[in-house]
């Protein structure tokens, strides 16, 4: 198009060519580029550019032509003359750079001398404009007559392939697709900016390598605030008015009310918003009107007072109220602004507080009731605030939560009921030092009413901490039966961890979950009253108060006591066997309080679970990561340190690593012990510790906690533990009915019990009875029972088991042999394999390098050896081991 311009015009024809676009955008690079195309060419040039200062300077950017045309006698302004004496000039390229900037008379100046020139007229007009000039209107949409061609052409920014040829002219290398990409983006292909960041990228060494996005994108953010910045310093007062307005309140509010912010008049500010469109600082799409970049925002805040700001701010929030605008919206702007004083400001916070919590955003959730505290508050409604505040800060900000439920807990303002409240909300997070410290101290002026719910507290944190530490003013110990229900709940798990009276514990735990709604009462007791359920047996009614109480917790954003209570529901689905329930609720609960705002204290019950479903469901890497992953620091102090000692046991128990396995289980029970923790509902210590010390040749020991085990078990009285106890004593003992005796009293008791992993299990070790034993029509029916779990888990350990027996109990018999005797399936794994290696002539020494054993351990393995098996030694034993023939390998 400027080709043709200049070519017509040394055949001394006329036309007009007008670029237009946002600046930026090249247009008076193409103007200088045709000047001395034109000048090569022999064409003369009469060349010109406004300024901003120009618009308020009469024909200021027009006189430069007007005293070159005149006569020198002339004047300057000698407007008609000029213009007359066009027709006698050489071929001459008029060229005018920024029409946005010029003046009324330099205006009519332009226009007129367009209306004068002929086709045969030998001058070219060539001007460039960005702002309102590259929207629909144009300096020569008045000229409607002329005679002569005229086009105008709207110079858009760089395309993509552009973009990429910048960035190889400028850094001298091609770039990174991304690279590319990222920088198209980041400036809008704006050919101005996007020069002026790779200088800067490439001033600070850096290569177009998708590696330094980050390098580019924070340049390009303060180059576009630059260019933005000069843009606005040109613009009339009222087009700052408006952008200042629109960086307030542009994603909040419609043009309407924008326009109302900022005091404009409807005309004007339609007019406004198109010549700040056109110059590309904004952007309108449907009702809403918005500053293009986030940079160009930043630097119009910026560039105003604060009290300016904070003017905006609160009648953007007013307008937006009035207006119905989105919760979220409005409280973004709320943020900002000073108190406003009425009451609908506290309502939105609160609803906003509300959707940013149920979409796992904490920051934002806290920001808003911390500004909703800012407002004047009746004292009760203060308190709630504070709360609610302190239970978001259980996950966002841990510290700062503890430190204001201690300033609520100390202050004499407090309602009855919510310093016991403030503890619940503090102790749920785990943190069982603050909640003991704080209960106490509280106590010491507490209302009557208060004191029953702040001593349960008080001991639901004691029980927890395996290490109380520092001492403590002297706080009364729970009543025997009490009546108040939180104190009813925490005296429960007492009894329940104790192992003491099963019938009292489900009693006081049943009036816990009875004498308050989960609405009203603390949350906490009402966890352990459902943990005391877990250990009675009481599975159904445990889960049906959870999921009451968690409703409540999740309606209110108690995330922290929800995780809690879901780490029971785990518990719960563990004992069950529903090992994809264990993984939803262990999901669950660190989504609702993630691991790294868990307090150290409780940190290891999670992981204990974790570990557990990981070894039932064949994960053996798994469960070994999670065993050898650091606790986090001060989690040994709490007593959910027992559950992490005894899932790493477990895992050392499945790789037959009995040294560690006992080392493990003891120290899992002296910690409980520590605290008269003595139930094995809780955690079967002492047969993980007992199976393990067997396999080492320890059986008076093995023996010893066996029956320990049994007797705890018996005086507790649950299902659970006492199918536990005869699964596990009568193989480690050798006395009563002997294995597979023992494993049918398990099934026997456990067949109703909701211990459903435990009774499967039993059945396991019935079937294997059964199959060793030639009844393979028993074994088959005992396997048909295991069906459902085997199906629904086929890769767990369970399944694995059943599955071998089936295969065995599927195998073509082979040919007949001498019966195993009964008595050799009473000998435990490690005692069959020394036996049989005796019985094959091998010496005790020898016996002990192939086991990797002692010679103690050998000689203490053969003489259980002989004793089950009525044996008077090694002679009668070879001859046993003899008569067995290939069934001995079975054994081995």
């Amino acid at each position: 198009m400027l080709t043709s311009l200049l070519l017509a015009l040394a055949r001394g024809r006329s036309g007009v060519v007008t670029l237009a676009g946002r600046a930026g955008h090249a247009q008076n690079g193409l103007l200088r580029w045709a000047t001395g195309r034109a000048r090569s060419d022999g064409l003369r040039v009469l060349r010109a550019q406004a300024a901003p200062d120009d618009r308020d300077q009469p024909l200021g950017a027009s006189a430069a032509f007007m005293t070159t045309m005149a006569d020198r006698s002339e004047s300057a302004g000698a407007f008609p003359a000029t213009l007359d004496r066009i027709g006698t000039a050489p071929p001459t390229l008029v060229v005018m750079e920024d029409t946005q900037w010029l003046d009324p008379g330099s205006l009519s100046w332009l226009r007129a001398l367009v209306l004068r020139l002929a086709p045969d007229t030998p001058v070219a007009v060539l001007t460039s404009g960005s702002g309102a000039s590259a929207g629909a209107r144009s300096w020569l949409d008045p000229v409607v007559a002329s005679s002569v061609p005229t086009q105008r052409l709207l110079v858009r920014g760089l395309t993509r392939q552009g973009v990429a040829a910048m960035v190889e002219t400028v850094c001298d290398r091609p770039g990174d697709p991304r690279f590319v990409a990222a920088a198209a983006t980041a400036t809008d292909g704006n050919p101005a900016v996007l020069r002026d960041v790779l200088d800067r990228f490439t001033g600070l060494g850096h290569t177009p390598v998708a590696a330094r996005l980050a390098e580019l994108r924070t340049l390009a953010d303060a180059a576009v605030g630059d260019h933005a910045t000069r843009a606005l310093s040109c613009l009339p007062a009222k087009s700052a008015d408006l952008m200042r307005a629109l960086a307030v309140g542009g994603d909040l509010l419609g043009f309407p009310l924008i326009r109302t912010l900022a005091g404009l008049e409807p005309e004007s500010a339609q007019e406004l918003r198109t010549m700040l469109g056109a110059d590309g600082l904004i952007v309108t799409g449907g009702t809403r009107t918005q500053v293009r970049h986030p940079a160009i925002r930043n630097r119009v805040l910026e560039g105003m007072s604060a009290e300016e700001r904070t003017r905006l701010h609160s009648r953007a929030a007013v307008l937006a109220h009035r207006a119905g605008a989105d919760d979220e919206d409005t409280a973004r702007v709320l943020l900002r602004t000073p108190p406003l004083g009425a009451p609908w400001v506290v309502t939105t916070l609160r609803r906003c507080f509300a959707k940013a919590m149920d979409a796992g955003d904490h920051s934002r959730a806290t920001a808003c009731l911390v500004r909703a505290l800012r407002e004047p508050l009746e004292p009760g409604q203060r308190t709630r605030l504070t709360m609610e505040l302190a239970a978001a800060e259980a996950i966002s900000a841990p510290l700062a939560g503890d430190r204001r439920l201690g300033e609520l807990i100390g202050s004499g303002s407090a309602a009855a009921g919510l310093r016991a409240h403030a503890v619940d909300i503090g102790l749920a997070r785990g943190n069982g030092d603050w909640a003991r410290r704080t209960a106490a101290e509280a106590l010491s002026r507490s209302r009557p009413d208060e004191k029953d719910g702040l001593t349960a507290l008080f001991w639901l944190a004691d029980d927890a901490m395996g290490d109380p530490g520092c001492a403590l003013p002297a706080v009364p110990a729970l009543p025997g039966r009490p009546s108040a229900p939180a104190q009813a709940g925490v005296r429960a798990w007492q009894l329940a961890v104790r192992g003491q009276d099963l019938t009292a514990t489900r009693e006081l735990a049943r009036a816990a979950l009875a004498g308050d709604s989960p609405y009203t009462a603390p949350a906490l007791p009402r966890i352990a009253a459902c943990r005391a359920l877990v250990l009675t047996d009481d599975h159904e009614e445990a889960d049906g108060e959870l999921d009451r109480l968690l409703t409540v917790l999740r309606r209110d954003h108690r995330r922290a006591a929800a995780a809690q209570a879901l780490t029971v529901r785990a518990d719960l689905a563990m004992r069950a066997g529903r090992f994809d329930a264990v993984e939803r609720e262990l999901d669950a609960a660190d989504q609702a309080l993630p691991a790294a705002k868990r307090h150290p204290l409780i940190a290891p019950a999670v992981t204990a679970l974790r570990i557990h479903v990981a070894l039932e469901t064949g994960r053996e890497a798994s469960a070994r990561a999670l065993a050898a992953a650091p606790a986090p620091p001060g989690a040994e102090r709490g007593m959910d340190w027992a559950a992490l000692l005894f899932a790493r046991a477990r895992v050392f128990a499945h790789e037959k690593r009995w040294a560690e396995t006992a080392e493990l289980s003891k120290e899992c029970g002296r910690r409980l012990l520590s605290a008269q923790w003595s139930n094995p509902a809780l955690l079967s210590w002492r047969a993980q510790a007992a199976e393990a010390l067997y396999a080492l040749g320890d059986v008076d020991e093995a023996a010893r906690l066996s029956a320990e085990n049994a007797r705890l078990s018996l005086r507790w009285g649950s299902a659970s533990t006492l199918g536990l106890a005869h699964l596990w004593s009568a193989p480690l003992t050798g006395s009563g009915p002997g294995p597979a005796g023992g494993a049918r009293e398990a099934v026997r008791i456990l067949r109703d019990s909701p211990s459903r992993l435990l009774y499967a299990w039993a059945l396991v070790q019935v079937a294997a009875g059964q199959l060793e034993s030639g009844d393979a029509a028993a074994a088959r029916l005992s396997l048909a029972r295991l069906s459902g779990l085997r199906a629904a888990y086929p890769s767990s350990r369970l399944a694995v088991s059943v599955n071998a027996l089936a295969e065995r109990l599927e195998r073509p018999p082979g040919p007949a042999g001498p019966a195993l005797p009964p008595e050799w399936m009473s000998l435990s794994e490690a005692e069959q394999r020394t036996a049989t290696l005796a019985g094959c002539g091998h010496g005790n020494r020898e016996i002990a390098a192939l086991l990797s054993v002692s010679r103690r351990t050998v000689e203490l393995r053969l003489s259980n050896a002989y004793r089950k098996l009525r044996l008077n030694g090694r002679e009668e034993l070879c001859r046993l081991t003899h008569d067995m023939g290939e069934r001995s390998s079975d054994a081995s």
